[in-house]
């Protein structure tokens, strides 16, 4: 496949949307990973999110769909921005999608429960036909998302997980870091070497 033809949209995590979120301070290793997939020729597009503070579906569903997405488009998501990812595929089209710290519940937080993405059931099936491939990391020590809920994602899209036991919420206790497994990861899905 050339990457050339292909765009990565980056969906940022709760609270940090607002800001540039290309930012150390918000978004740990989106900078470092738009850098990598420029030089394999991957447009990257990473925009601030409206409705920053809680990242309601009904502003950020219409702004990704807005951003571009299509069928030659890979999300890559964090935290509430992997839950988002997962929204958008049930009706949307996409070649693929990375879900970093997703989950599928409002953890008993009122904040996410108000962010309208927990409001209907799943439609599992739809998110897994809507895109060739689904590349999911958790790690076990993430203070936010039980394993249970990651796993329950992983068994319910049959997405390529990639688990960790070191990582916490991949990032959001450090202000910047490199993630090379994820790079390979989608280098590995794009067939480029």
């Amino acid at each position: 496949m050339k990457s050339s033809n292909i765009k990565a949209i980056f969906i940022p995590g709760y609270h940090g949307a607002g800001e540039d979120i290309l930012s150390a301070k918000h978004q740990m290793w989106f900078a470092w990973l738009k850098e990598e997939l420029e030089k394999l020729g991957i447009e990257v597009i990473a925009k601030d999110y409206p409705d920053a503070y809680l990242c309601r579906a009904n502003y950020w569903l219409p702004f990704i769909k807005k951003l571009g997405a299509d069928e030659n488009t890979i999300l890559v998501g964090h935290s509430t921005g992997a839950i988002a990812a997962m929204r958008f595929a049930e009706e949307n089209k996409i070649l693929g999608s990375v879900l970093v710290g997703s989950y599928y519940t409002d953890l008993g937080d009122s904040e996410e429960k108000a962010s309208g993405y927990f409001d209907n059931p799943w439609q599992w099936e739809k998110i897994k036909n809507n895109q060739k491939w689904i590349i999911q990391f958790h790690s076990t020590d993430d203070p936010w998302i039980s394993n249970d809920e990651a796993h329950v994602v992983h068994e319910m899209l049959t997405s390529e997980l990639h688990e960790f036991h070191n990582q916490g919420h991949f990032g959001a206790d450090r202000p910047k870091m490199e993630f090379p497994e994820l790079l390979e990861a989608i280098k590995q899905k794009l067939n480029i070497i």
